[in-house]
């Protein structure tokens, strides 16, 4: 068994004249962001591996994230404006010692991807966190596997 979770990067701000993709977390996105990461370990969610969009907002959630989880990260140009055969890409090439495996993305990419694998319809907000058992040994099989949706939290969870 594998799990998946599918975090969208916390809320951001667009200052004047800046590039999508360097755009930074609002002071509400660096506290949603370890407050969610907490949520998980409290509920003792495990994660292997942390993969991120090197887009700012998304690379400081992901390492917000890994902080509180004790862990390094990575990050991965296809989860920038990602399609879902960006995303099935990135899990394809995750190796199968990795049991869970969080990635950090973007809107309207990830929540469209989430949507992709179970009957349960999520549109992740900022700082969401959807998760799934995914019924195989090898990341290679996820395709084809049974997917179960196990939970959603949003930062509405925390108060």
């Amino acid at each position: 068994m594998k799990t998946l979770l599918l975090i969208r990067h916390s809320k951001s701000d667009w200052p004047e004249e800046m590039e999508d993709f360097d755009r930074p977390l609002t002071e509400l996105g660096r506290t949603n962001a370890p407050k969610m990461a907490q949520l998980l370990l409290n509920k003792d969610v495990r994660i292997d591996r942390f993969v991120s969009s090197p887009a700012v907002r998304a690379r400081e959630t992901c390492e917000l994230f890994s902080k509180v989880f004790g862990k390094d990260f990575t990050t991965q140009e296809k989860l920038y404006r990602p399609s879902e055969d960006h995303f099935l890409s990135v899990i394809f090439d995750t190796e199968n010692q990795v049991n869970s495996l969080a990635l950090f993305s973007h809107n309207n990419g990830i929540s469209n991807f989430a949507n992709s694998l179970t009957d349960e319809i999520v549109n992740l907000p900022t700082s969401g966190v959807v998760a799934y058992e995914i019924d195989c040994d090898s990341w290679s099989d996820f395709e084809m596997a049974k997917k179960k949706f196990l939970f959603f939290y949003s930062p509405k969870n925390l108060s």
